[in-house]
């Protein structure tokens, strides 16, 4: 999960839900009101809809906020069922989170309703013995360069670190920190053959990429994986084109 108080936009945005323009809104509201003091407060980003705070929510924490779930990967629209397991054995919250013995010795079955399937309860109780400690990898994040924020900042041939946000047929878009993201097609994936740019990226990846043409005026970037190409013999490929 990422620490919603802590996290930069760059990282928000890799949140599932989180679009660029929620993740930029969460952190500008957090610079003018303040850290967040529960996920609830998320709803009043500008931007951040219902159906965006469902999908993101149990990703995002609230370390030291007003409800100790906000820290873990319990989901908020599962905490009526946290309740009814602490109002069983008359405990808090905060009774209930790390308290193992006590969360063994409960019958899942007891708290399942039309809503809420064994998996999930299961899942929940699981998720009480450790909270804060997700099942799920962290987020590995890219080393952005000081000083590259804009496509005019870029320079044919600088070497970067950037994050796959997206791949389709005909290559990777990869995030390099300018607010627009560069392609590095499928021949400039690797030095073989690539039938399926899915076999040798996924979204999420941070790479390291070659700026190999920058378009200003069109922000468009073209970038390669094959940190040793040549980027005068790449625009003289495309001028004979």
């Amino acid at each position: 999960g990422v620490d919603v108080n802590m996290a930069s936009a760059p990282l928000l945005r890799r949140v599932s839900g989180l679009s660029t323009s929620i993740a930029t809104n969460i952190v500008a509201y957090r610079n003018s009101n303040g850290a967040f003091k529960t996920r609830a407060d998320l709803k009043a980003v500008p931007r951040f809809g219902e159906k965006s705070f469902e999908q993101a929510a149990g990703f995002l924490r609230i370390v030291d906020g007003e409800n100790p779930l906000d820290a873990s990967a319990v989901h908020p629209e599962s905490y009526s069922v946290v309740e009814k397991i602490g109002a069983a054995g008359q405990k808090s919250v905060n009774d209930l989170i790390g308290n193992v013995s006590y969360l063994k010795s409960l019958d899942p079955k007891v708290f399942v309703d039309e809503r809420f399937g064994l998996p999930t309860v299961t899942d929940i109780l699981a998720e009480l013995e450790k909270p804060g400690r997700d099942p799920r990898p962290e987020f590995k994040t890219a080393d952005f360069k000081d000083g590259v924020e804009k496509v005019s900042d870029l320079e044919v041939g600088m070497t970067l670190e950037g994050v796959v946000t997206n791949v389709t047929n005909f290559g990777a878009f990869v995030d390099i920190g300018v607010h627009q993201d560069g392609l590095v097609h499928i021949s400039a994936l690797s030095h073989s053959f690539v039938k399926d740019p899915h076999t040798v990226v996924k979204t999420g990846d941070v790479v390291k990429v070659k700026v190999m043409e920058v378009d200003v005026n069109r922000q468009r970037i073209g970038l390669s994986m094959r940190l040793d190409d040549d980027p005068a013999t790449r625009q003289a490929e495309s001028a004979n084109r």
